[in-house]
This record gives structure tokens, sequence and C-alpha cells, in this order.
């Protein structure tokens, strides 16, 4: 049986795409991902069997586990490691069955266009899940969130207002890699009540 690889494809711009990535996804006889990530590589992928990611996992890795013997990529957004599918297939093959292929995550090329150095930041997601960041900010000085619709950049920037932390700067990075990207700065009372809906983001908070 053949390892499943798990490829990074950065945050968007196929710019952004690893070689390693590139060549492997050349190199694979299916390919698995979401509909928006195999878009963004549908030049590498003819003659691939295509098989798109959806709510019926269990299905996914039934299929896979019956197609071993053929070259399987599941090509993820942003880098694998960083809340991806990664950790389901972890738990259904182990971590001996999978070779991984990072990529650039969205947090990281976040901090990169705002010229920060970010190994001692909090990085988290709130992605179907809610956490007390704002009492992280006692503990960290910068923190980094992937955002939702339900945790909107105005959500958090109300959360700090609530919590008197009016001095974090807000950075929200929209549609980041694309020829559309734009960075914004808030401080929280400038965010909270903010009349405009953005785009994919990330949130820097920086005090």
């Amino acid at each position: 049986m053949k390892k499943i690889r798990v490829a990074g494809l950065g945050p968007g711009n196929p710019d952004y795409i690893l070689p390693a990535v590139r060549k492997a996804a050349e190199d694979s006889d299916i390919i698995i991902g979401g509909r928006r990530n195999i878009e963004s590589i549908k030049e590498l992928l003819e003659g691939k069997e295509i098989k798109y990611i959806d709510s019926r996992l269990a299905e996914l890795a039934e299929y896979m586990k019956q197609n071993r013997m053929k070259k399987i990529t599941v090509i993820v957004s942003g880098d694998p490691g960083f809340y991806s599918m990664l950790n389901y297939l972890e738990n259904v093959f182990g971590r001996e069955e999978l070779e991984v292929i990072p990529g650039i995550s969205s947090v990281q090329y976040m901090f990169a266009r705002l010229g920060m150095h970010w190994y001692d930041a909090f990085v988290s997601s709130l992605h179907g899940k809610e956490f007390n960041f704002t009492e992280k900010l006692n503990d960290y000085n910068k923190m980094g969130l992937l955002t939702d619709s339900k945790f909107t950049p105005q959500r958090i920037a109300g959360e700090l207002f609530k919590n008197k932390q009016n001095d974090v700067k807000i950075f929200v990075g929209e549609n980041l890699s694309y020829e559309n990207e734009k960075i914004w700065e808030f401080f929280p009372e400038n965010l909270y009540d903010f009349d405009y809906k953005f785009g994919i983001n990330v949130v820097v908070l920086v005090k």
C-alpha cells in the first residue's frame, strides 16, 4: 500500500503553492479536496480522478481504504498541521500511513504581511467553537485567529471593547494573497459596530 499524501496549498494564490505540492499533485492518481482548492490547481489535474470533500467523511475514508494501491493526495488550505483534515486522517489511518507536505498557513502569511515575528504569538481558530480569547491576551502580546461567519472581526472587537481592552490593535487581513487583498487596522471602538461584511479573513491582535 502507498502512503496517503496530505498537501497544503498555502493561503490561496497559486503563486504560494510550494513546488513539492505541485509535484505531488502531478504524480497522483487520485486528488481529494474541497472544490475551491481543486479549482486552484486544475491545470495540474488532467487525467486525475477527483473526489470532493464534503460532510460524508466516513464514506470518503472508506473510498480511500479501497484505493490504497493508487497514489492519493489530499489537498487542504494553508498548512496541513494547522486546523485541517489532517487530524481526521491521523485518527483513521495513523501517522505512519501519511506523508505530510507543508504549506504556508494564512496566519503565517498575515504576520509576514504585517512585518511581524510570530514565534511568541498565541494562534488558534474560532471555526465552530468559542474560547475566551480576551483572557488569553493576559498571557500573550500577540494573537492570530482564524475567524468564521459567527466569530466575525466585529464580534472580536465587541468582546475586547466589553472587557475594556481598548488599546489592543486589531489587524484584519481580508482575501489574503489574492489581487483584492486588503489589510485593515482598527481599535476595538472603531470596529465593533463597523457596517461592513469582510471576505475570508484572518485577525491579528497586538497589545
